[in-house]
């Protein structure tokens, strides 16, 4: 990663060794970990923890793939060899709570690993902020203001219709006074970035149109001076979408992590 931190992320492994147990596992996900425009993401989040005082560590080299690729690909016996080694380790570091900022590892961790004895508090990313919102602990003040700035929120499938979470990166967003406006297609009518499902890794089927580039389209009707994201692989495809467009000057795409870290000058 080429920003440090100016503190420490200690992992599941160091805190043992301590005998300490942290309030909450901060799952960190493929994208999260390889990804250079998603690990600003992941810092941004460890900022957010490390500010609000919350007691978290990481797996780091531990962590491996939820198997979400492999399932949504057809490959059942690697997603579930995939899974037990994860919750064979989740078990034994007794993990409780997990927040993750990927709702591909949120929606698999939560709903698919407890049929295969893996049972944790899961919650995402903007769910935690929200929270850390609605108790005080968070301002939007102190950093950069969005006041007025026309902001659309693009709702990811797997936090979305996948999970019923809408609300919460919204309440993220109302705090900022920016101006909130909502696509054509928003919330339970949705549409898909074109990455879910394991789309992500391979090439598009044959059409007039990618689905990156009409959720674009769509977004850019609305004059955005931000579209925020709440998922590293909507990040590429919407990032993806505006570049193709040639809009990077005038529209930034940012996670709801990213601009809370920014309005609150962390």
């Amino acid at each position: 990663m080429s920003e440090k931190l100016n503190f420490e992320v200690p992992t599941m492994a160091q805190m043992m060794a301590r005998g300490e147990e942290p309030e909450i596992l901060f799952w960190v996900g493929c994208a999260g970990s390889y990804d250079e425009r998603a690990q600003k993401i992941t810092r941004d989040i460890c900022k957010i923890l490390h500010h609000v005082g919350i007691k978290y560590a990481v797996l780091g080299t531990e962590e491996s793939c939820t198997g979400d690729p492999a399932k949504r690909a057809g490959n059942e016996f690697l997603f579930q060899m995939q899974a037990m080694a994860n919750i064979e380790l989740l078990n034994g570091y007794n993990i409780k709570k997990i927040v993750t900022g990927c709702p591909h590892c949120f929606n698999t961790i939560k709903n698919e690993y407890p049929g295969l004895g893996g049972s944790y508090e899961v919650i995402h990313h903007t769910q935690l902020i929200q929270q850390l919102i609605d108790e005080g602990k968070l301002k939007a003040e102190g950093g950069e203001s969005f006041k007025g700035r026309r902001i659309t929120y693009h709702d990811p499938c797997y936090l979305g219709r996948g999970n019923g979470v809408y609300e919460a990166p919204r309440k993220a967003l109302e705090i900022l006074d920016a101006q909130l406006l909502e696509m054509k297609r928003c919330k339970s009518g949705g549409l898909c970035c074109g990455a879910g499902g394991a789309q992500m890794f391979k090439e598009p089927e044959k059409g007039h149109k990618d689905i990156n580039i009409e959720r674009i389209e769509e977004a850019l009707e609305l004059q955005p001076a931000v579209i925020a994201a709440g998922c590293p692989f909507c990040m590429t495809m919407l990032r993806d979408g505006v570049k193709l467009k040639d809009q990077e000057q005038n529209v930034q795409v940012l996670d709801i992590a990213e601009i809370t870290v920014k309005a609150n000058g962390l």
